[in-house]
């Protein structure tokens, strides 16, 4: 048997107990199950412009670290353990991370860890703890992700290689820009431009619509933070509550007189791209017997994930690959899933993965994504959680899955359940 057909196997027998199968199986309610109690956001705010320009990383972490505790009610001293994504902090934000956590109000016995898997940190943070829980390492802990662009973003964030990693032609691909990867894929896979910037339109106008109607008030922990206008200098403080990277009356035709960015004759450019923004998310996990004995209110179930490689140069096709791996592990057939929250790096490579996938564009981010509100690189795998489980809830809906593209050829995945 090969370990393609074990791991299906394995699958099918874990999901298939009791004669249960798809849906149906991942929805049944065990004491074993990894639960989130809470999951929530600050806004998140354009790099360099933006409500949070002003704030470190770890003062945004700690802000929403603060927000998690008061919302859910978790007494800081039974979380044992803290899984912070980030992409861009100096040192991985190791030292500042874990005190942020003691300004929040974790004691010292709460263990903090930074780690770096690209756009999928925030994820990546968040199962790390939820298999911590699984294997009876921990009780109770916290993924989060964060990213300040606006302090940290820039040329000072790329690596140069060694002459061992630039002669070798798969790994010196590891660090193209993704703009230009994105570029020439869009190329490749006649994604139009006319198609992209009817994507990105889309974005923001369904962000436009979500935040109007207040549909991200439940998901963001307004943040009182100080601010220096650039105009006159003069540094004030100001609450922060609302994403400040949407924008009203954007429509594919007025997304057509920007220029591209990467190429005279390209078709990427600012307005159909991921925004740089600054934010910070957090997700609360345990077991189901560990939540109903602290009294925790269940909002989510974390079902499986997934995390694959594909070329460097084909970046973008992360979720692609990804997303049928996760379903794959949780039993489920991709038409069984409710609402896709599938990040929006380049809409050429959205709109790419979804047609391949043949996913119907209503179940894709409903509410918009990055091109619309922004992608602070650590922030997002967390950040889509909370947008998640807050559509599910409201729309009566119950599974959906979160992915993304991932820096040098990567995707991740993961399949929830909302309660």
């Amino acid at each position: 048997m090969s370990s393609a057909q074990q791991r299906l196997s394995q699958v099918s027998s874990h999901f298939t107990l009791g004669g249960k199968k798809g849906v149906a199986a991942i929805t049944e309610k065990h004491p074993d199950d990894i639960v989130v109690t809470c999951a929530l956001r600050t806004a998140l705010t354009k790099g360099g412009k933006g409500g949070f320009k002003d704030t470190a990383a770890a003062d945004l972490l700690a802000g929403v670290f603060k927000g998690l505790i008061d919302r859910s009610g978790i007494d800081p001293k039974v979380v044992e353990d803290v899984a912070v994504g980030s992409v861009l902090a100096p040192g991985g934000g190791a030292t500042e991370f874990r005190a942020a956590a003691l300004v929040a109000g974790f004691p010292e016995s709460t263990a903090v860890k930074s780690l770096n898997r690209q756009c999928s940190s925030g994820l990546q943070a968040i199962v790390d703890i939820a298999n911590a829980i699984k294997t009876g390492m921990i009780e109770v802990g916290i993924g989060a992700g964060v990213e300040s662009m606006s302090s940290q973003y820039g040329p000072g964030a790329v690596t140069e290689f060694s002459e061992l990693l630039e002669n070798h032609p798969e790994a010196a691909n590891c660090k193209v820009p993704m703009g230009v990867l994105s570029e020439q894929m869009a190329k490749d896979r006649n994604i139009s431009r006319a198609v992209q910037d009817a994507f990105a339109a889309s974005s923001y106008q369904k962000a436009v619509k979500a935040q109007k109607a207040g549909l991200f008030n439940e998901e963001i922990v307004p943040l009182e933070v100080k601010w220096t206008d650039p105009k006159t200098g003069e540094e004030k403080t100001i609450t922060v509550k609302a994403d400040d990277g949407i924008r009203d009356g954007i429509t594919a035709e007025s997304l057509g007189k920007i220029r591209p960015a990467f190429a005279k004759d390209g078709s990427i450019h600012a307005g159909n791209a991921s925004q740089i923004s600054d934010g910070a998310a957090a997700v609360l996990l345990m077991k189901r017997s560990t939540a109903e004995r602290l009294g925790q209110k269940i909002i989510g179930k974390y079902v499986a994930a997934s995390v694959v490689g594909v070329k460097p140069l084909l970046m973008g096709i992360g979720p692609w690959k990804a997303i049928p791996v996760a379903l794959e592990k949780a039993g489920i057939t991709k038409d069984e899933v409710d609402i896709y929250e599938i990040n929006e790096a380049f809409a050429s490579q959205c709109v790419w993965c979804v047609n391949e996938l043949g996913l119907p564009q209503e179940k894709i981010n409903p509410k918009g994504g990055a091109i619309a509100f922004g992608h602070p690189l650590g922030c997002t795998g967390a950040r889509q959680i909370s947008t998640l489980l807050t559509e599910l809830k409201r729309t009566n809906k119950k599974v959906g899955v979160t992915s993304m593209c991932v820096g040098t050829g990567m995707g991740m995945a993961a399949v929830w359940v909302a309660e």
